[in-house]
């Protein structure tokens, strides 16, 4: 027979929430565009990975769109990567971020954006939205060029 502590739902552990960041706020990048985001995310991507797997990165920002960060969400194949929109949002809501830009690249080089690229732009448009966690763009990015949901009206 086994015997347990009666006392042990009394243990639990704190969650504390904390936000450091290192850089001073007038020195983080500005990504009030997507050719300033473009720049800031294509040089934080690995240059021998951006044509041969696909990945997805979201970049969090502060009110002002002061760059708190680059997060990279996945990493997957040459056709395809998973975008767990609760990791998304855990990462936004850990840097305390006002809104975010997501981004994906396309190792064949296409811009175009496919049904699931739609598809899950609505999604974390819905969950930012729930949240007041503004998505303002998402970027497919390549080495020679980039595609916007906002400038093309697609959001």
């Amino acid at each position: 027979m086994v015997i347990t502590n009666q006392n042990n739902w009394q243990q639990v552990t704190e969650v504390a929430l904390i936000y450091k960041n290192k850089i001073k706020p007038s020195l983080r990048p500005h990504a009030n565009s997507s050719s300033k985001a473009y720049k800031i995310l294509i040089d934080s991507w690995d240059e021998n990975l951006i044509e041969y797997v696909e990945a997805f990165k979201v970049l969090l920002l502060s009110r002002a769109n002061r760059v708190l960060g680059v997060y990279q969400l996945s990493i997957g194949g040459t056709t395809g990567t998973l975008v767990d929109p609760k990791l998304v949002f855990t990462a936004a809501l850990k840097a305390n971020a006002c809104s975010i830009i997501l981004a994906h690249n396309h190792p064949s080089g296409a811009l175009k954006p496919s049904h699931q690229d739609k598809e899950i732009t609505k999604k974390l448009i819905g969950a930012g939205k729930f949240l007041d966690i503004m998505v303002l763009d998402h970027l497919i990015i390549t080495t020679e060029g980039y595609y916007s949901f906002a400038d093309s009206g697609d959001l």
